[in-house]
């Protein structure tokens, strides 16, 4: 049972040195391990205070990024609705003028075609007229012996008779 219980001498030694060794730490080793606490407590909240602003400055980021990026959809909607726009109108206006040149070369033709139909016609009235005046000069030298007379007669035929 000896070793069970300590002696009273044991006791006090032992007390007394963890006494001094308590004093000690107490003056010289607790100052500086809380004093070291103390720091690493505040370079832990000073990190977190740190982590935290990076956090909100990365949400404004992402938010300025947002925005950007939205604004730039938009300009490139619009860029491309402008393009269509103008895409639409150059098409229009090849159209109206591949109308307006078709409508100039249709009247153009409209007016030579007519110019050669007068032309035709003009030509057909004179080949018609100098037929005429052959098969006529023919029947009249058959029937009228007098010259006078055949004259007399084709004044009167060409009175009679109207060109159109």
């Amino acid at each position: 049972m000896q070793l069970l219980t300590p002696a009273f001498g044991l006791i006090i030694w032992t007390l007394l040195a963890f006494l001094i060794v308590f004093f000690l730490l107490k003056k010289y080793a607790w100052p500086m391990i809380l004093g070291g606490l103390a720091e690493r407590e505040k370079n832990i909240s000073e990190s977190l205070a740190t982590a935290e602003k990076i956090k909100l400055e990365m949400a404004q980021m992402k938010n300025d990024n947002e925005a950007i990026l939205t604004q730039a959809r938009e300009e490139r909607a619009i860029m491309i609705k402008e393009a269509k726009e103008t895409k639409d109108k150059m098409i229009n206006d090849a159209k109206e003028e591949a109308k307006v040149q078709a409508a100039k070369i249709i009247a153009d033709a409209q007016v030579t075609i007519n110019n050669q139909k007068m032309a035709a016609i003009t030509e057909m009235k004179n080949q018609v007229g100098s037929l005429v005046l052959e098969v006529s000069e023919k029947v009249l030298r058959k029937e009228l012996s007098n010259k006078a007379e055949q004259e007399n007669y084709i004044k009167t035929l060409a009175a009679e008779v109207k060109l159109n």
